[in-house]
C-alpha cells in the first residue's frame, strides 16, 4: 500500500490548498505517474500524479482543505 500525500514542494507558500477534483473515482485502477487529482492554491491549479500503480482509495474527497504532507488517499497493490 502506498500513501498519496500532498507533496511538500507542490507550492511555495505555507498556505493551505483545496482538492479541486479527483480524476479517477474511488476504487479505480491507476498507473504510476498518471494525473490522479487537481488541487488549487491561491487560484492556481496544481496537478498530482499517482506515486504507484494499483487501486485508488480516496481518503479526502473533493473540496477538502489540505496542508502539505497530508495523506489524501492510498493506492493498494492489485
Amino acid at each position: 500500500m502506498t500513501d498519496i500525500t500532498v507533496p511538500e514542494d507542490l507550492w511555495d507558500t505555507e498556505d493551505e490548498g483545496v482538492i479541486f477534483a479527483w480524476i479517477y473515482s474511488d476504487g479505480a485502477v491507476v498507473e504510476k505517474g498518471k494525473l490522479i487529482a487537481e488541487l488549487t492554491v491561491e487560484k492556481a491549479q496544481l496537478e498530482l500524479a499517482a506515486p504507484a500503480s494499483g487501486r485508488l482509495k480516496i481518503l479526502a474527497p473533493a473540496e477538502t482543505v489540505v496542508r502539505k504532507g497530508t495523506v489524501i488517499g492510498r493506492i493498494e497493490a492489485i
